[in-house]
């Protein structure tokens, strides 16, 4: 009898995509601080291009140093396959990030905040068009609902406001069209070349682009780095490549849908993070409620793989 796949065990699932989640959500104080050492202004796009393709090209190489050297594989791809790696690199890290930084320069980080959870809705939708066992049932609606409720809650305030810009918020909104596909091209690929190279690809190829946009038009020449920031720029790099390669493991072993709801805990991990390391930021209870409805859709989502873990697949 063919013994169980840890990878699809829902606790080593929960606790593999939650850890990714979390170090996701730590970028967003790290990043704001990163800004203020860097002296970056909020307008300056270019040099916050140059300090992401930095960024993601250290993560990289930092996968490719462990490939290499701890797990001794060999980091060539044959032409298709490097042609897919590319093609990814595009989407997840150049693109996405393009129209991120872009589009967070016009928007509010509240709006932002939920706009970019979206791309949750996004993976599921595309799922169930294109995996005929990923499809979107009662539980998953659900699960959706209520964790994006919890996401909207945890980040409403005072200042909140229904405008809508192309430039702004809609810059946000094709970011996670761009992200949602881009997971699921990354659970195509990972099927056949091992996830933290699928990482260490797509964060290099991209931040190739990302660098040679943003380096050539940063103002006063290059970014200039204090302790502080080398520091978190190193940071940052290895939360990139810890947390896309345990979220590509994942994604390689189970549904994309189910999966995905998990990313819910990126935009609640960030403010409760910001809270602790961010001036003027601080918990209310509408973080505490959103954070137990965000939790409820997590087990709302799962519970139906827990109770037919017996039933082939």
């Amino acid at each position: 009898m063919k013994k169980d796949d840890p990878l699809k065990n829902p606790i080593i699932v929960a606790a593999l995509a939650l850890s990714a989640s979390l170090l996701w959500g730590s970028a967003f104080p790290v990043l704001k601080i990163s800004y203020v050492e860097l002296g970056i202004e909020a307008n300056d796009v270019f040099s916050k291009l140059a300090f992401a393709g930095l960024r993601f090209f250290g993560a990289g190489l930092l996968l490719f140093f462990i490939m290499r050297f701890i797990f001794k594989k060999r980091l060539r791809m044959d032409r298709k396959r490097l042609m897919w790696l590319i093609l990814l690199g595009i989407l997840q890290t150049t693109i996405q990030y393009s129209l991120f930084y872009n589009g967070l320069a016009h928007t509010s980080g509240m709006k932002s905040a939920i706009i970019i959870s979206s791309a949750n809705f996004f993976v599921v939708l595309f799922a169930h068009f294109i995996y005929k066992n990923d499809k979107i049932n009662l539980r998953k609606v659900l699960g959706l609902i209520a964790g994006f409720t919890g996401v909207a809650f945890a980040n409403w305030g005072s200042g909140f406001e229904f405008d809508f810009s192309f430039k702004g918020e809609g810059l946000l909104l094709l970011s996670t069209v761009v992200a949602a596909i881009g997971a699921l091209l990354a659970k195509k690929i990972s099927k056949e070349v091992h996830p933290f190279l699928v990482s260490g690809w797509q964060m290099f190829l991209g931040s190739l682009i990302l660098m040679g946009a943003g380096i050539p038009n940063i103002p006063g020449g290059f970014l200039k780095f204090t302790p502080l920031a080398l520091i978190l720029l190193v940071y940052s790099s290895a939360l990139s490549a810890t947390a896309f390669s345990l979220w590509y493991t994942v994604l390689k072993h189970n549904k994309a849908g189910e999966v995905t709801i998990y990313r819910f805990m990126i935009p609640v991990s960030g403010t409760l993070l910001s809270a602790v390391f961010i001036p003027d930021e601080f918990l209310n209870i509408k973080i505490v409620i959103a954070l137990l409805m965000v939790a409820f859709g997590i087990v709302i989502v799962n519970y139906r793989r827990r109770n037919r873990k017996v039933v082939k697949e």
